[in-house]
């Protein structure tokens, strides 16, 4: 999920070039103050360009209320899919947007739902509300750590070891709620070091997150090949799913394979693995996307 500050012609031009799978406007940090209101009222032409491009197009709101509210009215849009919420404080919040979006759904006639919400985790009192957050109500698609306000709330360094526990709450929390965690442990501003980028995108998809927001172009390659199951993985994992089928059969429980054994858990795993590469390659076909080289 890219990055543009939405009161960038420039920069959506270039983004419009890359491999990402969503161009996320920024309402939010990246556009100006004395620019929002006119960024706003031009929000529904940027979405329906980058959406013509092939991309799905999120916008990141702003926080106060009175900002929030015009942000949401002039941000639900046919070629939107989704609004990145800073700063949620509780399960309300969402609740609250929500019937905020019902409304506005309605008098654009757009299907109730359209709106889909990301929740941006920045303080340490949504900390410990992450099951509420991300319960809250079912408009939310996927929830993500914001290091850098989190740090401030937390009085805490931007790194590995501070990051590392609050994002493993968040994905725990989007688990039980059956949403999609984003993110990895790290600032998402860190991009002129791009093979530690890659190494930290890359334990993100270990550490169980599906997908990330990227700050940079640069970004962008690195996190599709961390968070896109490999050709020998996938390959793999259904030569060993084949072998479990053909032990089930024969009245076992488990079986060998590879020199390790193998039993319902691990068959999951790999089953997982499947139908997430499945998932992107059926992705990928509806856009005709066969390599990232395709939009240079």
């Amino acid at each position: 999920m890219l990055f543009v500050p939405a009161n960038s012609d420039k920069f959506l031009t270039s983004a419009l070039k890359r491999n990402a799978d969503a161009i996320q406007l920024d309402l939010e940090d990246a556009c100006p103050p004395d620019l929002k209101d006119s960024t706003r009222a031009n929000i529904g032409a940027l979405a329906t360009r980058a959406s013509d491009a092939g991309f799905d197009v999120i916008v990141r709101v702003n926080r106060p209320w009175r900002m929030l509210v015009r942000d949401l009215e002039g941000c639900v849009h046919a070629n939107i899919k989704a609004l990145t919420l800073p700063k949620v404080p509780d399960g309300g919040f969402i609740r609250a947007v929500a019937e905020v979006l019902d409304e506005v759904e309605q008098e654009k006639q757009l299907p109730n739902g359209h709106t889909r919400l990301i929740a941006m985790i920045e303080d340490a009192d949504a900390l410990a509300r992450l099951d509420e957050i991300a319960q809250a109500h079912p408009r939310l698609y996927g929830m993500i750590v914001g290091a850098e306000d989190l740090a401030v709330s937390m009085r805490m360094a931007v790194d590995a070891d501070t990051l590392y526990l609050p994002n493993v709450m968040v994905v725990a929390a989007c688990r039980r709620a059956g949403i999609t965690p984003l993110g990895f442990v790290g600032s998402v501003a860190d991009f002129a070091d791009q093979e530690k980028f890659r190494q930290t995108v890359q334990r993100a998809a270990r550490l169980g997150f599906e997908g990330a927001f990227c700050i940079h172009p640069s970004q962008v390659d690195a996190a599709n090949e961390a968070f896109s199951p490999q050709a020998k993985a996938v390959e793999r994992a259904r030569a060993l799913v084949a072998t479990f089928d053909a032990a089930m059969a024969a009245g076992q429980a488990a079986c060998t394979f590879e020199g390790r054994m193998v039993d319902a858990p691990v068959v999951m795993q790999a089953k997982q693995l499947i139908e997430r590469d499945d998932a992107l390659q059926g992705m990928l076909a509806r856009r005709q996307i066969s390599t990232p080289a395709t939009r240079a």
